[in-house]
């Protein structure tokens, strides 16, 4: 793959990867085939900002669980009312690398 091409994507996909994924990601895209370009391109990709406000606001419902696919805690965090606040407030913390990690599991579904 044109590695001009690789190289846009991972300058403006960064911020929905941990850091030391971008590397492999890199390799991946540049040993990739170019007809698997348009998959690669129009991945959804979840933005962590995004899903820390939303965490910020209403998390303590779960909310931010179920927009990034983890269905079983965010239905824990619902029935819980958010771990009676605690699990709200360690959400604020992690829910930005586990939304990263939810987004390299799914372009890995694409590279691999």
């Amino acid at each position: 793959m044109d590695a001009q091409k690789v190289d846009m994507f991972i300058f403006s996909s960064s911020k929905y990867f941990e850091s030391y994924h971008l590397n492999g990601i890199r390799e991946r895209l540049l040993a990739m085939d170019d007809s698997k370009w348009p998959l690669i391109a129009t991945v959804q990709l979840k933005d962590p900002t995004t899903i820390l406000i939303i965490s910020i606001l209403v998390g303590h419902f779960g909310i931010d669980r179920f927009i990034i696919g983890d269905t079983g805690l965010g239905i824990a965090k619902l029935l819980t009312c958010g771990g009676l606040g605690l699990w709200t407030l360690i959400d604020w913390f992690m829910i930005q690398g586990a939304t990263r990690e939810k987004n390299m599991q799914k372009i890995q579904n694409y590279l691999y």
